[in-house]
């Protein structure tokens, strides 16, 4: 099982940016990003399949990019929200069809704080 390491979160400012990292244990075939808020359950925000195609929840669209290289998953996101303020987690998985199924275990996530 691939062991995932997230990290590059932090507190900014409304409308400014951050990316994120995730390092990957292991070879993969598609990633995702997820976030949790309080109190909530994990939602899937992005994904990347073998080929670099990739989708997004429309709370993200045009804000987010996620993209990969050999062992890292990456998360590009502009234009921050409070509403974005959230811990940030990455899976490895696979596709079936146009669906997402991470197939990993949970890194230990990090944590976006953006204020007002």
């Amino acid at each position: 099982q691939v062991h995932l390491v997230e990290s590059g979160g932090g507190l900014v400012q409304a409308g400014e940016s951050l990316k994120l990292s995730c390092v990957v244990s292991g070879t993969f075939s598609a990633a995702g990003w997820h976030r949790k808020f309080p109190g909530k359950q994990r939602g899937l925000i992005a994904s990347i399949d073998a080929g670099g195609g990739t989708n997004y929840a429309d709370a993200v669209k045009g804000r987010f990019a996620i993209s990969r290289d050999s062992n890292k998953v990456y998360l590009e996101m502009n234009d921050l929200k409070v509403e974005d303020t959230a811990v940030y987690y990455c899976t490895t998985g696979i596709f079936l069809g146009e669906m997402y199924l991470p197939n990993s275990g949970w890194g230990q996530g990090t944590q976006v704080t953006v204020s007002s």
